[in-house]
């Protein structure tokens, strides 16, 4: 059964197994997990991952009926593995709370520029409004070269060169955009 997508969603059944092509150009098949009429929303189970997609059915171009399957939404039927979504909420939650330690709090986005880009070559951390490198040397404000101070000889001239090249880097980057 091929169809046209019209007015009604008589069509959309929960269950149906459909091949649809998009207006914009996609192709995909389907199982319908849930239609809305009002909003004229598509919720479909696509893809070897078991994937949602959620499609406005006003930008269905064609659909095929390929057959119809179980129930998807059968609660005896369906298996979530608690302990992988609890593993994946945990990483979630540690790469929010990694990230989060990233962001400066007090301090300017010339600041915050210099710490990420002194961070993807260094390892770095916030103490307050002091970038801390390799957990020794420490770079105050202004964040010149000037204002390195701590660690080793040699640990404070490769924090210098970094910091001296990051911010010529981030000036000329920021004077070709403006």
């Amino acid at each position: 059964m091929e169809g046209q997508v019209g007015g009604s969603g008589e069509e959309f059944a929960v269950g149906c197994l459909l091949s649809i092509k998009t207006t914009l150009g996609d192709e995909f098949d389907g199982q319908v997990m849930a239609f809305d009429r009002f909003t004229n929303m598509l919720g479909l189970k696509s893809g070897p991952r078991r994937n949602i997609r959620l499609l406005n059915a006003n930008y269905i171009k064609d659909f095929s009926f390929l057959g119809q399957a179980d129930d998807p939404l059968d609660p005896k039927k369906c298996f979530l593995d608690l302990s992988r979504l609890q593993a994946r909420e945990h990483l979630a939650v540690r790469q929010a709370e990694a990230d989060a330690q990233r962001i400066g709090v007090g301090v300017t986005t010339e600041a915050q520029n210099i710490f990420d880009a002194l961070s993807k070559t260094l390892p770095v951390r916030w103490d307050k409004t002091v970038i801390v490198v390799m957990n020794e040397v420490r770079v105050s404000s202004p964040y010149l070269p000037e204002s390195v101070s701590g660690g080793t000889a040699a640990a404070n001239e490769r924090v210098k060169k970094v910091l001296e090249f990051e911010r010529k880097r981030l000036q000329a980057r920021g004077s070709s955009q403006g």
